[in-house]
């Protein structure tokens, strides 16, 4: 797939995967995989919506992936406040959050206009 918040979405993953390293082990399983899981739903939503045949449908999956990208940002906030990821962790994840929810929301613009 060639659309770039798939991209996107494959980076923050990427990322999100390296800072869960980080992580002291007794943090790794509860929020480490919470992350993950989070942030592979944003990519894995965004591949399913675009292959729906209908504009209702590629709307719930794009719906789904931004409720998933806006619980990345919570979890990286909520490390963030509690010294589990640092500041820049916190910048890098937050600029891809902004990014692809921007184009998930032009995405879901274009559909309704």
């Amino acid at each position: 797939m060639d659309w770039k918040v798939y991209q996107h979405a494959k980076e923050l993953f990427a990322v999100i995967l390296k800072i869960v390293t980080k992580l002291p082990k007794e943090y790794r399983y509860e929020i480490g995989s919470q992350a993950v899981r989070a942030s592979l739903s944003v990519v894995l939503n965004i591949a399913e919506g675009s292959g729906k045949g209908s504009d209702k449908e590629l709307n719930h999956f794009f719906d789904i992936s931004l409720g998933s990208l806006f619980e990345v940002f919570a979890i990286i906030d909520v490390m963030r406040a509690n010294k589990l990821a640092s500041n820049d962790d916190f910048l890098t994840v937050s600029s891809y959050v902004e990014s692809i929810g921007d184009q998930l929301g032009g995405f879901k613009k274009s559909i309704k206009n």
